[in-house]
Formats: C-alpha cells, structure tokens, sequence
C-alpha cells in the first residue's frame, strides 16, 4: 500500500456544523500531550468548568464537557435522570426532537409526544395541554435550537410551564450555545447538553452538559443504577468534581481538551452579549443579500436562529448540483435539507469562527456565480444588500 499522511482539503465550513476552527483552536489541539491525572491538567480542568459556566451563564457545580460528541451529551441527560417506567412529554418540530424520543424509549420510559411543523417553533399551548392530560409525567425534553430547520423555540416559557407541573426539563442547545441568548440560571434550566463543533467552534468529540441541584438531587436518587457505566454522573463527577484530588475514570481526550478551553476562552474575551450580537448582525447581512437575490428563509423571522439559516431552494433547482459546485469551485460547504426537508431547503449555517463579514460576502458571491449561471436569479446584487446592513450598524 502506497498511503501517505491524510492532508485534508482546505474548506470554508458554513454548513449545519461543524464549522470553521480558528487558527488559536488550532494550535492549541497540537500542543504537548500530558497526563490526565497531572496537576497541570488538573488545574486547566478547573478552568475549563468556569469558562463552561460563563458560557452557559450557570453556577452550577455540575457543569463540564462529556468525552464525546453532542450525542453523548443528550444520552448523559436522559441516562441519568430517567428510570424505568417514567413518562417524558417530548417536544418535536425536526430532526433532534426524534432523537429525544429514541433515548426516552431505550431508557424504558413512556415518550409523550407534542409535535409541530418542521420549521415553526414548539407551541407552548400544546404543551401545556400534554402537561395536564399526563400530570404523571416527569420530565419535559425540547430542543432550543432546532438544527434541521433554523427554528429557535421559547426556552424560558417551556421551563416555566414543566415547573408549573412539577416536570424536569432536559434542554438541547447543542446550536444555541454561544450563538443565541440562553441564561442555564436565570430560565431555571435543569438539564442541558450542547457541542463543541457548532457556536464555540472547536472541533467535534466533545459535549458541554451542566445540571442544577434539582436535576443532581434526581441522579443521587436514583431507585435503579444508570443504565451506562461511562455516562454514570454518579461516577464521572468522581474526575471531574471541585479540587485536585481526582478519582480515576477514564482517558480524558486531552488534547480535545485544550481546543475547546481555548475556544472559550476566546468566547469569553469576546464577551457573550458580543457574539450573540456579532451573530445576529451577520445574519441580518445574509438575509439581506439572500432576499435580494429573491431566495427566501423558511422560517418567520420572531422564530429564526441566526447562526443556522435555512434558505428555500427556488422551484427547478438541482440542489445537490449547486452543493457540489459550492464545494468543488469555491471550497464551500452548506448544508442539505433533513427529513421532510431534504430536497427543499439548503441549511447555510454562521456559527462561530465562522459568523464572520468574509464569509458571508463569500458565500453570497458564491451563490451568486453558481444560481447565476443556472439563470434563476439576478446576479449582482446580494453581496451590496449584506454590505448596506453592515454599513449601517458599523
């Protein structure tokens, strides 16, 4: 065999995520490797939970990084605080409500479901109706963010209905976080996962989780073992509670580590209430460029996400062509549509690094050539809209 080292291509990552990794991400992950258990790592951990708090805007004691991707994190939320038997109201409007569901059930319990269109936001009416008509229900799970479709849902009105009934909430923020207001203390969120590879823009392997002493008084009490030995919080919080005295449990993903305590660090410099502005200014820029061209988003602006933009494919366009060219001409990479999506809307995400005044005239010029070239929109035009918006707020 003739292999040689991978040396990969070099893209710009405006897709569903994961999105572009800054250079100081990068030359973070390539630093020394150290020990799991090394005072110096151990000290680094601790800042890494202070940073996950500000991020979150939690005090939460419970709040660190699982060792894997977004998925671990939802899986580490429904392991814990489910048992056998209990019954979930689960909200679903996209693909990731689904998800809820499937872990609901391998857990044993009873999912509720409360489903909306795909690209409208959760309706509080109906769950509060499913929260009387099952008033045994103890847990309510939505997502914030809803990746497939661009829709940012109600956050702090779905807590306050689930306490209303005497319901958990486990949240999905795995989008939002770092991107959009979300306050983990000030909405009383219970429960909560997000990823590293979307809003902070570190790379994937990693997922955020923070619980407040509700949800940790439900996990000490448990009447059956978590079902998961490696995502046992009971176990886990052995290596990563307060203090240098460290319980073994397993090989921290060290390197990964240090990506993401230098993305937040950077989101810290930055200053949150400045990233959830730098991303929705850059968003209102996209819009503009991409209305002007005469494409429209599939959401209604009160419930859009900025930092995942979910672009109506004009009638008779190829999608997967223009994709393509995206990505073999201009380096680019959006997204495809999900589920009862596919095939009808594009998903062009500004998460991160990537939320940036370059890459949305890239991508506006981008799409510019290639709809241009297939004759379906005015050319010319979309990148002066972005620009006029820019302008105006600078």
């Amino acid at each position: 065999m003739d292999i040689k080292s991978f040396i990969p291509p070099q893209r710009i990552l405006m897709g569903p995520g994961p999105s572009d990794v800054s250079q100081r991400v990068l030359d973070a992950l390539a630093r020394p490797t150290i020990g799991h258990l090394d005072p110096a790592f151990v000290d680094m951990m601790d800042e890494m939970k202070q940073l996950l708090q500000y991020a979150f805007k939690t005090n939460n004691e419970l709040t660190f990084p699982v060792s894997a991707p977004g998925s671990a994190g939802m899986e580490t939320c429904f392991v814990n605080l489910l048992e056998a038997g209990d019954k979930v109201i689960v909200c679903q409007n996209g693909v990731f409500g689904g998800r809820m569901k499937e872990n609901v059930e391998r857990c044993g319990a009873t999912p509720i479901m409360v489903e909306d269109e795909w690209g409208k936001a959760i309706d509080p009416d109906k769950v509060e109706q499913a929260l009387k008509a099952n008033p045994d229900a103890r847990v309510l799970a939505f997502v914030h963010a809803e990746t497939s479709t661009g829709v940012q849902s109600d956050a702090k009105t779905l807590t306050e209905l689930a306490h209303k009934y005497d319901c958990l909430v486990i949240v999905d923020a795995v989008t939002s976080l770092g991107g959009t207001p979300l306050e983990v203390d000030a909405w009383d969120i219970d429960a909560i996962y997000s990823g590293t590879q979307k809003c902070l823009s570190a790379p994937p392997g990693l997922s955020p989780v923070s619980f407040n002493e509700r949800a940790a008084e439900v996990i000490r009490n448990r009447n059956s073992k978590v079902q998961s030995w490696f995502l046992d919080l009971n176990l886990v919080m052995g290596y990563w509670g307060a203090g240098a005295k460290r319980a073994y449990h397993h090989t921290a993903p060290i390197n990964n580590l240090y990506g993401l305590h230098e993305s937040l660090l950077i989101l810290q410099q930055e200053g949150l209430g400045n990233a959830w502005a730098r991303h929705d200014l850059h968003h209102q820029a996209l819009k503009a460029g991409l209305e002007a061209m005469g494409l429209s988003l599939l959401v209604n602006e009160v419930d859009r996400l900025p930092q995942l933009n979910a672009v109506v494919i004009p009638q008779g366009v190829d999608e997967v062509i223009v994709r393509m060219r995206l990505l073999q001409d201009f380096n680019l990479e959006i997204g495809a549509g999900l589920g009862s999506l596919a095939g009808k809307v594009w998903r062009i995400g500004l998460m991160g690094h990537a939320c940036s005044v370059r890459n949305v005239e890239y991508c506006l010029q981008s799409l510019d050539q290639v709809l241009g070239d297939m004759g379906v929109i005015e050319k010319g035009v979309a990148v002066p809209a972005a620009q006029t918006i820019l302008t105006s707020a600078a």
